[in-house]
């Protein structure tokens, strides 16, 4: 990555390796736009894999040196009952 003032470039092959990932950096050219690819990336990892996004957030927690943040469970409603909101 080269950085410039605010601007941001990144290499093809940095651009592929993110891809890989799942996470698209193509045409990302500031700060702005790296913090929006990886919110729209976590979003959809909390979405398809929230075993994934948990073990991500505790190894970036222990690598910080700092508390994991709270397990989240998400409650539905019984069958039988009817949806509050």
């Amino acid at each position: 990555m080269l950085r410039t003032g605010d601007s941001l470039r990144f290499t093809p092959a940095e651009v592929e390796d993110f891809r890989k990932l799942g996470i698209d950096f193509d045409g990302v050219r500031t700060q702005a736009d790296v913090e929006a690819a990886m919110a729209t990336w976590t979003n959809v990892l909390g979405e398809e894999r929230p075993d994934l996004l948990e073990k991500i957030a505790v190894e970036m927690a222990r690598a910080k040196g700092v508390l994991p943040p709270p397990r989240l469970t998400v409650v539905s409603p019984e069958p039988d009952s009817p949806e509050q909101s």
